[in-house]
């Protein structure tokens, strides 16, 4: 927590009547410190096509409110993007957007922030271990792993009971170091969970256990080679019915693993798997028939939410947050604003993205 924040309340009364006394209005003097100032964006990479599509979107959102601004991309090293943050503070930037690529290597930086008066918004991945996080915007992420085990659920028929299976299923989750790993598994195992438990969803592979299956940096090589892994091992004649994936990236990956096994095609009809981040490929591939659902997160609209915490921080206001409970990083409970996740497969990808100005009818071809 930065030093201002520290005064207590009945002295920051005082000294905040002193100055209005002294002729200087606080809100005035807060907006004139604001103007035009510089605030540092620290993205993950620019391997990810959503990670661009954020740094471009909080960038232009940030600059729409008179900030300038300075964008950085930590292409998936941790020392790189400490480095890069300590650059931005001696740089003299006055708040930090920071989506951190390991979510436990940042609490020197951020107490550097800190000492400077800097805010820092977690973006999208919450900082875990200090207490120098001023605010947390993201989606409700157990509701994202919601959606992709309900979806799951669905389409075998297990949700309405038409279907009792046994279906065979296997399980992916994403980087270790990133905590809405654990949001987004804990939320589709809330679904999926009690299936297994009945035998109606079989993991031939037996790895359910999340430090099991999660796959370093979310990185499609290595789920592929997970799968193929797996494929070998558990279905020598078995096939996979469903397949939980909790990102795009690692679909594709997974899909790349299941066509050199046979699968669409031969009369081995592809596995329901799912996704997250509607990225350009795996919509594509939806529409082909491939992926089977992607869950889309409006980054257009996570970047307002970031540049508001940033504004209202800088000018002196409490910022637009809804959640004050979920989200302990270990040291404090980070006050967050959560937007709503979308569930979208072939039968709506073009009312949702297209129709919602992300894509457009051409980019899909």
């Amino acid at each position: 927590m930065n030093n201002r924040k520290s005064v207590p309340a009945a002295a920051f009364l005082a000294l905040t009547l002193a100055a209005c006394g002294q002729g200087g209005g606080g809100d005035d003097q807060d907006k004139n410190n604001a103007k035009g100032a510089t605030i540092g964006i620290a993205m993950p990479t620019k391997s990810s096509e959503r990670w661009i599509a954020d740094g471009a979107n909080v960038k232009k959102e940030l600059e729409a409110k008179g900030y300038k601004t300075k964008l950085v991309f930590g292409e998936d090293d941790p020392d790189q993007q400490v480095s890069q943050l300590e650059n931005l503070i001696t740089q003299g930037v006055k708040a930090l957007v920071i989506a951190a690529i390991d979510n436990k290597s940042l609490n020197n930086v951020v107490q550097q922030a800190a000492d400077a008066d800097i805010p820092v918004i977690a973006y999208d991945r919450l900082i875990l271990g200090t207490k120098n996080v001023d605010y947390y915007a993201s989606f409700d992420n157990e509701k994202v792993g919601e959606l992709q085990g309900g979806y799951i659920a669905e389409k075998l028929g297990l949700k309405d009971g038409s279907k009792k299976g046994p279906f065979n299923i296997e399980l992916f989750a994403g980087s270790n170091d990133d905590n809405n790993t654990r949001y987004f598994f804990s939320g589709a195992m809330k679904v999926l969970q009690p299936y297994i438990d009945k035998k109606q969803l079989i993991v031939r592979s037996g790895q359910t256990q999340l430090n099991r299956i999660t796959t370093l940096r979310w990185d499609g090589a290595t789920a592929q080679k997970r799968m193929e892994d797996i494929l070998t091992s558990s279905y020598k004649s078995e096939k996979v019915d469903t397949v939980l994936s909790p990102y795009d990236g690692i679909s594709i990956g997974i899909i790349s693993a299941l066509r050199s096994d046979g699968y669409g095609s031969n009369g081995k009809p592809w596995p329901i798997i799912t996704g997250q981040d509607a990225e350009l490929a795996s919509v594509k591939s939806i529409i082909a028939g491939e992926q089977t659902q992607t869950v889309f997160k409006d980054l257009r609209k996570l970047a307002k939410v970031a540049a508001g915490m940033v504004d209202s921080s800088l000018k002196g206001r409490k910022p637009q947050i809804n959640d004050t409970k979920s989200y302990d990083n270990g040291v404090r409970v980070v006050p967050a604003y959560l937007l709503p996740p979308v569930s979208v497969d072939k039968s709506n990808y073009e009312s949702v993205l297209v129709g919602g100005g992300w894509y457009t009818q051409d980019q899909l071809r």
